[in-house]
Parts: C-alpha cells; structure tokens; sequence
C-alpha cells in the first residue's frame, strides 16, 4: 500500500462521500452510488479508478453487475502509521497536566 495514493483519494470530498455510501451498506453497484452525486456516470467511474488504485475499494462480479466494497485496511494503517502515534503523545501530556494541577490545587 502507498500512503501517497491512500491519502490523495482521501483529500477528495467525492471519493470520502463514495467511501462513507459503501461503509453505510457495503456492496453497491455504479448505478446506486452514481444516484446520489449530481455528477456524469464517466466522473463516479474515474473517482471509483482512484480508490481502486489506493486499495480502499475493491470489486466483485455478482453475474452481470459489477459491486463495489469498502476496504477499510489501508484507512487503518494510515491510522496506525500517522495518528495513533501522536495521539498518544497528547494524552500522556493531558495526563500528566491532570497530575500537575491536581497537585498544585
């Protein structure tokens, strides 16, 4: 996985749009998700391209429809690789400023 593509197909409010319809119900097809964005068939199908491309969405040919599914491991790892590290660091800080002032109060 590459962090670049996870997080330019994250920067886009149409691709997070996309990505929040799959996490509602996951397993739709173009036409549904084109039926809720005032945009052409070409522009979902193109915006759908880049989640493919950064592994948050994968297909599955059900007979003659093609389904789209969320893929939340890429979102996970970025999550574990560039927030949960710092949050980390701001809560131990919290902590310590809890311990500070009850101290001092």
């Amino acid at each position: 996985m590459d962090d670049d593509q996870v997080f330019k197909a994250l920067a886009d409010p149409t691709r997070r749009h996309l990505l929040d319809r799959l996490f509602e119900r996951d397993g739709r097809t173009l036409t549904e998700l084109e039926s809720e964005l005032e945009m052409t068939r070409f522009g979902v199908m193109k915006h759908l391209r880049v989640l493919e491309e950064a592994g948050l969405v994968v297909t599955r040919r059900q007979g003659r429809e093609k389904l789209h599914h969320l893929n939340p491991v890429p979102i996970r790892l970025i999550h574990d690789r560039w927030i949960d590290k710092y949050r980390e660091r701001t809560v131990s800080a919290l902590v310590d400023l809890k311990k500070t002032l009850e101290e001092t109060g």
